[in-house]
């Protein structure tokens, strides 16, 4: 053999020895089941594996691993996804893209651009499902889709999600615990109305042992993560966190068998096939602001099922309930109410609980005639009550079955009722989350907002449904004239909120109170109550504070009071830490409304850049010379992009 021949033979031996070592362990990788997708700005990294039968997965920001490898699968009760499973296909990455308009919260029109994957999973017995990844710049969110396989018209039950959340041990987190099914008063829980536990190491038990609502906030060593759930549908129940961790991995649970609207029916998941999960949501970011800012609960919901709902519109109410309670629920007081309301330029007046006994169907429709001639409109409290609890308030028995609710909602819809306010739902079960959508269509069809208490908040309803408005799902005003152990730690609560609940959904916590409350000492200053509308999102937003209250504070308060809208063109996170502080600046048109709380005992100073609202001239509302009043100065930001502002404990401020 020629020598240079050889020689050539050789090198090309020797170089494809080199390749194959060093792309062996590639292959060896991907033979082994390995698979990845990446967020639009590669950031976010999502490892889907087989592993001892079964599938996990596991999520990187930044290169911190965020999730260690948590379980994926599900079992039916003649159908087991968890185990024996084999990756068939992994359809190729595409880019999703949609765009849409919300009536009710953070940012009025959403931009959603995404990376998703399809993974075909089948079992030993044939049966397949697919899992769906989608992965944006700010979180990831998956769901499985089981398929109809064997072509059977059967009816079948999920006996148990295997999806989890597994954190490092290190890790910290801001949690909602969840209260005991049935207790309570007149056996009314659970009504998503705790105090959160406050950076507390994961696995740390719930204060009830139930475990945790969502949304759930945990903090890596660089990385924050907002595990909540989206697009639950009337085919699924609503889920949590269960109180049993191992190593900080957190696992999903069912609601309580009790949480139903109909004896016998179960509170979990139950359909016919194919059948789609809801959305397991994860908002990711090393920034707050991600968190804060993120609209990816809405960005994964399915679109409006009524239509446009022109009819809604978002705006602030006046409220005789919070400081007057029941008895107030009278022909006279309201018409005061409703004359405040005029006043102030605000939209709405909410007539509470009782109205239909203590103020009857004949006046209310005179109290709707006479708002309307000021142009302010009605909405009216309602029971959702079947036989799930004992709460004596009325009107009871509406809305439980159809076709009273129907011939209630036309008499509204007569009457001009603007909205509907849904007191004491019986938890998150399947019948639950069908009830409350139930409701949902029905009001639409006779131009009804609505408004759900006592309830979980609404998983990407606010889209679903436009005419759903707000939710309560908080620990709301209403606990601060409970007792003084609520209001004491009030001012660390709502600085908790901006980056858990109201992340998610509108809150209707109720701001807004300048007067005493009887026999509560008031631990927030005037400032920090005026900062709340801004801090708080809500598609109806309704202000505790009486028509005498409004009379004893500055011109340029109400003045103020009768600009603030309800909802916003945009939101920008601006400084914080949960539970301790924060700043947030709101967007409607062309103006910017700034505003911060302090939660701590002890005063703080920031620096913030405001040089984004773009205005000559602002104004700044920050505590008087005591917290019951206020001052005001103006500045110029084109000289001052960068100010200091000194909050005082449990103080606050607006820049407007």
């Amino acid at each position: 053999m020629d020598t240079s021949k050889w020689i050539n033979m050789k090198v090309r031996i020797i170089l494809q020895i080199v390749l194959i070592c060093l792309f062996l362990p590639n292959l060896m990788y991907a033979k082994a089941g390995v698979y990845t997708i990446k967020s639009p700005n590669k950031q976010i990294c999502v490892e889907l594996r087989q592993r001892d039968g079964g599938l996990v997965y596991s999520i990187k920001n930044e290169d911190e691993i965020v999730l260690d490898y948590s379980k994926l699968g599900i079992r039916l009760n003649k159908i087991d996804l968890s185990d024996n499973l084999s990756i068939i296909s992994a359809l190729t990455q595409k880019q999703i893209t949609d765009k849409y308009s919300l009536i009710s919260g953070k940012k009025a029109n959403c931009i959603y651009y995404g990376n998703e994957r399809t993974f075909e999973i089948e079992n030993a017995n044939g049966n397949m499902m697919d899992i769906i990844f989608r992965v944006s710049n700010d979180g990831v969110a998956f769901r499985y889709v089981v398929k109809n396989t064997k072509k059977t018209d059967d009816e079948f039950f999920i006996k148990k999600e295997f999806t989890t959340f597994n954190f490092k041990h290190f890790a910290k987190t801001w949690l909602h615990p969840r209260e005991k099914a049935g207790t309570g008063w007149c056996h009314t829980q659970p009504s998503y109305e705790e105090n959160f536990q406050q950076n507390i190491s994961v696995g740390t038990k719930s204060l009830y042992n139930e475990g945790w609502t969502f949304p759930a906030l945990f903090k890596t060593e660089r990385t924050w993560v907002l595990l909540s759930e989206t697009d639950v549908s009337t085919n699924y129940c609503a889920s949590h966190l269960s109180n049993n961790v191992v190593n900080g991995e957190y696992s999903l649970a069912f609601p309580d068998s009790i949480e139903t609207t109909t004896d016998g029916d179960s509170s979990q998941p139950h359909s016919k096939l194919d059948w789609a999960t809801p959305w397991r949501l994860m908002i990711i970011g090393t920034n707050l602001g991600r968190i804060v800012e993120s609209t990816l609960s809405t960005d994964l919901a399915f679109p409006s099922k009524v239509g446009k709902c022109l009819f809604a519109k978002s705006g602030i109410a006046s409220w005789s309930w919070a400081l007057l309670n029941d008895s107030a629920t009278i022909f006279s007081v309201q018409k005061d109410f409703i004359d405040y309301a005029a006043t102030m330029k605000w939209l709405y007046c909410l007539i509470d609980a009782m109205w239909d006994t203590q103020i009857g169907y004949n006046k209310i429709r005179e109290l709707s005639e006479y708002a309307k001639s000021k142009n302010v409109g009605l909405w009216l409290w309602y029971n959702s009550v079947g036989n799930w609890n004992d709460t004596p308030q009325t009107p009871r028995d509406k809305l439980i079955d159809p076709g009273i609710r129907k011939n209630e909602f036309e008499r509204l819809h007569e009457f001009g009722i603007k909205g509907i306010k849904v007191d004491f739902f019986p938890g998150e079960g399947q019948s639950v989350m069908k009830y409350q959508q139930d409701i949902l269509k029905d009001a639409a069809t006779y131009e009804l907002m609505v408004n759900f208490h006592g309830s979980t908040f609404p998983r990407g309803w606010t889209r679903t449904y436009p005419n759903l408005m707000s939710t309560e799902a908080v620990k709301g005003f209403e606990y601060r004239t409970f007792n003084q152990m609520n209001e004491n730690v009030v001012a660390s609560h709502c600085c908790m909120l901006p980056f858990t609940r109201n992340v998610v959904a509108p809150m209707d916590f109720t701001p807004l109170c300048f007067s005493e409350i009887k026999n509560i000492k008031r631990t927030t200053s005037n400032a920090f109550e005026l900062a709340l509308p801004i801090i708080f999102e809500s598609g109806v937003q309704h202000y505790v504070e009486t028509p005498d209250g409004m009379k004893n504070v500055p011109e340029y308060v109400r003045n103020l009071l009768t600009d603030i809208p309800a909802a916003w063109d945009d939101i920008k996170f601006i400084d914080g830490y949960p539970g301790e502080y924060v700043v947030l600046a709101r967007k409607k048109g062309n103006k910017w409304y700034l505003a911060g709380i302090n939660g701590k005992n002890t005063p703080i100073t920031l620096n913030l850049d405001i040089s984004f609202m773009k205005q000559k001239m602002v104004n700044i509302i920050s505590d008087g010379h005591s917290n019951r009043t206020f001052s005001i100065n103006q500045i110029s930001i084109l000289k001052n992009a960068s100010i200091n502002i000194q909050l005082n404990s449990n103080g606050g401020f607006i820049i407007y």
